[in-house]
């Protein structure tokens, strides 16, 4: 990759560049609405898996994949799609033996592989910017025969974790170099105007011929309802295509060589997977017509719903050629000349230069640009239309057989509300051809360096209605939305805000607020769900050791029962900061909040029976709390006004108006004793309110909420049910970590009498205990300097 570090400029600002600037206006200008959004691997999906078992692998085997059509998506080799994926644009290639086309990367199931599904084709995946403006990858392509056959079979044969998977180049397929190197590239001349590059190299000693496909196609959405309207692509003069879709501007695809124009559709062959006498031209007519010489398996017409622009070329040993390809509006000028191509294909690799070159300003070393480079192009060329209504594919579709009765409280049965149809990343785009919520955190934060509102974007959606479960889960993975993934949201949507911040200038406060009241209800899940006991000890699968743990911790244990995980109360402890940093954060800027309260979470607080275990030595790995300052600040001269309220289940205290005297601050000291709260400090001259209350009876809830109360009085704080307000002399700030049950008896006895006799009561609590308020002096409590 060429550097753009000599002459002694310093490159511009990230943005400043022409694909920083074409990032900036993407939303408004659609530089995102084409791009690598088609998946490589659709079969073996469990969006296309209607067996009454759920064995996804062998409904849909890579076999059926050429002939059968999808109902939720589509892949293909170097495939480009738009938003919506209406239209599909990928590349096939044959070299003259193989039995069928390569249309798409070939690997093995998870039960043919030795450890696992794998993909056995060697594809890299070489530049890309977020726009997508410019994007190429490179796939190496043997001369002889594909080794279906020899993968399954040698992988079948070596079996344990102490055998080597055998890939494809154990075969022996690249001895002497006898492959193609085939590289694919796409550069826009507008968000809707797509150039397609296909280089062919030939790397072995002798000269060898090549059929190279680029195919066009729309995704199958007629044959699922009765009346739904068809697509269409015809030829049309001087050797282009033209495509219409009822829900898209026409389009013309162009080969700028002569080509071949094959015509198909993209509907499954009955006659070959089913043995119907069904007259048609099939999704897998193009293959036919290529390497079985079948005249009659394409379209007379020269028209249908999938298309092919077949040219065959010959490269010389160590030779190339270079075959060019155009997408675009149907209307105004499609058919640049060669020179023109090549132009503006160079000037998109020029700005991809451009755009790294600012990004890596600060990073000397070229082979670790060139690595951080291939590696952003590899999560750019991830991205992928997902599609799955989860009601409808358990109910099935009226044009088709009905699903078997079983499938209605099988996988994913309680997941109906699941409505996806959005651009993900994928973690793979062949093995994990799905998302996955803790994949999708990271993959986030990776995002944020080179395009920060695509990373937002995908934290929000998991958290939309038609993601998230009405309980508050996260979708894990289609194999099983109700598994858990580890609880890394919160920690991802905080960084990718700061460095949407440090990129921009900006902090996008409505971003974060807007994802964490929504985390809010995935937290109070996971309190609800994974914490049986009320013990702040966290239960839950998919955590720690991933999914190669030694047993499945997702599965009921035959002896009955639950297991404490360190690793799971680890991760909600982590959660517990990363979402009380949130709420600091907002509340710097109250404007905007629903009733100007915010509710800040403090760290995991492990409760009575917790440090019981913990002094005893049961739960080591908790470690000891840690203490923790929460301090607002507030405009000079303005009085410092806090509200706060545990969310504790605990038996919590209220403090509540009452005299003033030594005899409130012992009772405070007692409870500061007793666990319940773990100072009470003075920030500044002035006011202040404090309440602590309990919310729920009987479940410890690891949390402490603190809210600006925005304005003196009483309904400030009893806007909330359970706050009660208090002045005290001096401002206050809450600080402490083991916001735990009062272990006191005699100070909780003696706390509910007080409050019995002075008939303190306050709606939506069913017990009460009160603390009168106390007068402290600053000086006899130290000054933390309200760092957090």
């Amino acid at each position: 990759m060429p550097d753009d570090r000599s002459g002694g400029v310093p490159p511009p600002h990230l943005l400043e560049t022409a694909e920083g600037r074409r990032l900036v206006a993407a939303e408004e200008a659609g530089w995102r609405a084409w791009g690598p959004y088609l998946s490589e691997r659709q079969w073996g999906t469990v969006r296309e898996d209607y067996s009454p078992g759920g064995t996804a692998w062998d409904y849909f085997p890579h076999d059926h994949a050429r002939s059968r059509a999808y109902r939720w998506g589509e892949d293909g080799i170097a495939g480009f799609s738009d938003a919506h994926q209406r239209w599909c644009l990928a590349l096939a290639l044959w070299n003259g033996h193989d039995p069928i086309l390569k249309e798409r990367l070939f690997g093995l199931t998870n039960e043919e592989g030795n450890h696992g599904e794998d993909v056995k084709e060697l594809y890299y995946y070489l530049d890309g910017t977020p726009t997508h403006a410019y994007m190429r990858m490179l796939y190496k392509y043997p001369q002889a025969a594909f080794p279906y056959a020899d993968l399954v079979a040698e992988n079948a044969r070596r079996r344990g974790q102490a055998q080597p998977e055998y890939e494809l180049i154990d075969t022996g397929i690249f001895d002497a170099r006898r492959y193609f190197d085939v590289t694919v590239e796409y550069a826009k001349a507008a968000p809707d105007d797509i150039l397609m590059c296909v280089t062919v190299e030939n790397r072995g000693p002798e000269a060898a011929s090549l059929h190279v496909l680029p195919q066009l196609w729309a995704r199958n959405t007629w044959s699922w309802t009765e009346g739904a309207p068809r697509p269409l692509l015809r030829a049309t003069g001087g050797g282009a295509v033209e495509a219409d879709h009822p829900e898209a501007p026409p389009l013309r695809f162009m080969p700028l060589q002569p080509a071949k124009l094959l015509f198909c559709e993209n509907e499954t062959n009955p006659r070959r997977l089913h043995g119907a006498d069904v007259p048609g031209h099939f999704k897998d007519g193009i293959n036919d017509y290529v390497v079985d010489g079948r005249h009659d398996a394409v379209s007379p017409l020269r028209e249908g719903t999938k298309c092919a622009a077949l040219a065959r070329v010959d490269v010389d040993a160590g030779g190339r050629v270079v075959l060019r390809f155009r997408l675009g509006p149907a209307v105004g000028d499609t058919a640049p000349s060669e020179h023109g191509f090549d132009t503006l294909v160079e000037s998109r690799r020029a700005e991809a230069d451009a755009f790294y070159a600012a990004l890596q300003r600060d990073l000397v070393d070229p082979d670790a640009r060139a690595v951080q480079r291939q590696a952003l192009a590899g999560m750019l060329w991830s991205k992928q239309v997902y599609r799955f209504d989860v009601r409808r594919w358990l109910a099935g579709d009226p044009t088709q057989p009905p699903p078997p009765e079983g499938r209605r409280g099988g996988r994913d049965s309680d997941w109906q509300h699941l409505d996806n149809a959005d651009i993900l990343s994928m973690p793979d785009t062949w093995e994990y051809p799905w998302y996955a919520a803790w994949d999708l955190a990271f993959h986030s934060i990776t995002f944020a360096l080179i395009d920060p509102e695509f990373a937002k974007q995908q934290l929000v959606l998991l958290t939309r209605e038609w993601y998230m479960h009405p309980n508050g889960q996260l979708p894990a993975y289609e194999w099983a939305f109700g598994d858990v993934n580890p609880p890394v949201h919160a920690w991802a949507a905080w960084r990718v805000y700061r460095m949407d911040q440090a990129l921009t200038g900006r902090a996008d406060r409505a971003f974060l607020e807007r994802v964490f009241h929504k985390l809010m209800l995935n937290f109070t899940w996971w309190v609800n769900r994974k914490d049986p006991e009320g013990r702040n000890i966290f239960q839950g699968g998919f955590l720690g050791l991933d999914n190669i743990g030694v047993f499945d911790r997702s599965a009921p244990l035959p002896t009955g029962g639950f297991i404490n995980q360190a690793d799971g109360t680890a991760w909600m402890a982590m959660y517990t900061l990363n979402l009380m940093r949130i709420a600091l954060e907002l509340a710097t800027e109250r404007s905007g909040l629903p009733g100007r309260r915010l509710e800040i979470l403090r760290a995991l607080p492990p409760h009575r029976r917790c440090h019981d275990e913990y002094r005893r030595g049961r739960h080591r790995a908790l470690g000891r709390p840690r203490r923790v300052l929460l301090r607002r600040p507030e405009p000079a001269g303005r009085t410092a006004r806090t509200h706060a309220r545990a969310l504790d289940g605990r038996a919590h205290p209220t403090l509540c108006r009452g005299g003033a005297g030594m005899r409130h601050a012992g009772a405070l000291s007692r409870l500061h004793r007793a666990g319940a709260v773990d100072a009470v400090q003075p920030a500044r001259p002035g006011g202040a309110r404090l309440a602590l209350d309990r919310t729920r009876q009987g479940q410890s809830v690891p949390a402490v909420a603190a809210a600006a109360a925005p304005h003196e009085g009483v309904a400030a704080a009893n806007a909330r049910p359970g706050g009660i307000p208090v002045r005290a002399r001096d401002p206050v700030a809450l600080q402490g970590a083991r916001c735990g049950a009062l272990r006191d008896r005699a100070c909780r006895h003696a706390l509910h009498r007080r409050l019995r006799a002075r008939r303190v009561h306050h709606a939506g609590l069913r017990r009460q205990f009160g603390l009168a308020r106390a007068g402290l002096d600053a000086a006899q409590l130290p000054d933390r300097g309200g760092a957090l």
